[in-house]
């Protein structure tokens, strides 16, 4: 349906495109469009002033179903640099760049960038989905990981740098900035862990966080897995959840930011864990979009929740 969708959309976009319609005033800056918020924050970080920065994502939409207008694709077709995911929730973006010319437009997928990807899994509780046979699904949440995030960074600058050698020296001295941010949260995410008396977590909703407890020795336990398109959690699934925190004495359940899910609170509320939320970055909200939130502050927020989860 969603191929469907892109491809009248472009259909529109020629139209328009032919009628003669009205666009922004290009500016000297350079131009990039990501989808989502890590690609935005992380250009944002390298860029500073000398980009003109557009995310497509509202603040405080979901961004696994999101869907593009022929503005979103207008967006697109104008930009220096795109900057995508690259997962199953980006076939979206395939299509509308199969059907637009991008012989100017520098593409990036974050997936692309990092060393070591990892496929979906389902542990032991998890709410399981129906797959083709032979299907292999590689985890798209990249930048949960501090490490992997340095990695795209570093990419995000190269092609920067390459359509924009103007500013060389400008971005390469943001991105080492950046970079030395990143570090240190990936220090302290260790001494988190090294210091921890636990190394399971338990999340009441879906699980963007692979890279994340790989990169760190954890555990896990969730509901469903990272791009489930699943939101009713089975009695199993939660019942199983709840004897393992009880089991295990675990003290904080998670949740993920912008999810609604009630799962979380419904295991809280039996076993007497505190919730909290273990902030993914897909997106933020509308005041915290406006108040300037970054990928670096929400992972701040993620060593202080982590502390007491694993206490």
């Amino acid at each position: 349906m969603k191929k469907v969708l892109v491809f009248i959309l472009a259909l529109i976009l020629v139209t328009l495109c032919g009628c003669g319609i009205k666009t922004a005033k290009k500016t000297n800056k350079l131009n990039v469009v990501t989808t989502i918020f890590p690609a935005y924050d992380f250009a944002k970080q390298v860029g500073g002033d000398s980009v003109e920065l557009t995310m497509l994502l509202k603040p405080g939409a979901e961004s696994h179903t999101y869907e593009p207008t022929p503005q979103d694709i207008m967006k697109i077709q104008k930009c220096d640099v795109f900057i995508y995911v690259g997962g199953e929730s980006d076939e979206w973006v395939r299509s509308i760049l199969d059907s637009i010319d991008t012989s100017k437009i520098k593409v990036i997928s974050m997936m692309d960038l990092v060393d070591h990807k990892v496929e979906e899994e389902t542990v032991e509780g998890m709410q399981t989905e129906e797959k083709s046979d032979g299907e292999k699904e590689y985890d798209e949440h990249v930048w949960t990981s501090p490490v992997n995030a340095m990695q795209i960074v570093r990419g995000i600058t190269k092609t920067m740098v390459s359509v924009d050698s103007k500013n060389k020296k400008q971005y390469e001295n943001n991105r080492d900035a950046y970079l030395k941010q990143l570090e240190e949260l990936d220090k302290q995410f260790k001494d988190v862990v090294k210091n921890a008396k636990r190394d399971t977590l338990v999340f009441g909703s879906r699980f963007p966080f692979r890279y994340f407890v790989e990169q760190y020795g954890l555990k896990y336990y969730a509901a469903f897995p990272g791009c489930a398109a699943e939101t009713e959690a089975s009695a199993a699934t939660i019942a199983f959840l709840i004897d393992k925190v009880k089991k295990e004495k675990i003290p904080v359940v998670f949740d993920m930011e912008l999810s609604g899910s009630k799962f979380a609170d419904t295991i809280c509320e039996t076993t007497g864990a505190k919730k909290l939320t273990l902030y993914a970055c897909h997106n933020v909200s509308a005041q915290d979009f406006s108040s300037g939130v970054t990928y670096v502050s929400l992972m701040k927020r993620n060593v202080e929740n982590l502390k007491v989860a694993l206490q």
